[in-house]
């Protein structure tokens, strides 16, 4: 299963040895936050993690593209807690600043409330990615803590978005 497509945006699953993967993790800028640059076996490693995460658990980060093709970056979901796995997006620069994380993230997490019947959403940014925060609180996410993320070393905020159709515990 993945998100259903947006105005201008197409999901897909990841493919091995997918090309989007070196495309869009080899490029230092994207990964600048989140403990990159990145090298040929750390892009590697994570496309495996992708394709695992897909085969195991039906979700991850899927990549995106436009209706016409052109490859946008990928955003989806990975497990975190029972009945809350966490949203990412990454985006290639040229489509930075364009609304394309809030549009792909609303088909995703659509997909997380209704058919996964997940009781939130989770997510945190680099906290100098203000433009990540800005999208998530464009999304109606609530902050609820800073977390330590070992790839960068840094507390990260972290962030939740309850499902409206699920009562809150």
């Amino acid at each position: 299963m993945i998100p259903a497509p947006t105005e201008r945006l197409v999901f897909r699953e990841w493919r091995d040895a997918d090309p989007l993967a070196t495309t869009l993790f080899g490029d230092p800028r994207v990964t600048a936050l989140v403990g990159g640059p990145f090298d040929a076996a750390q892009i590697e490693l994570r496309l495996a993690t992708e394709l695992a995460n897909q085969r195991t658990f039906g979700i991850t980060y899927w990549p995106i593209s436009t209706h016409a093709g052109e490859p946008v970056g990928c955003c989806g979901l990975k497990p975190r807690e029972p009945g809350t796995p966490e949203l990412g997006f990454y985006l290639v620069p040229a489509f930075w600043h364009g609304g394309y994380a809030a549009e792909a993230a609303r088909s995703v997490i659509e997909l997380a409330f209704r058919p996964l019947e997940a009781d939130a959403v989770g997510a945190g940014h680099h906290p100098a990615n203000h433009a990540s925060g800005r999208v998530l609180a464009r999304l109606g996410f609530r902050y609820v803590a800073h977390e330590l993320y070992p790839p960068t070393g840094l507390e990260h905020p972290g962030y939740v978005l309850r499902n409206p159709r699920r009562s809150a515990p």
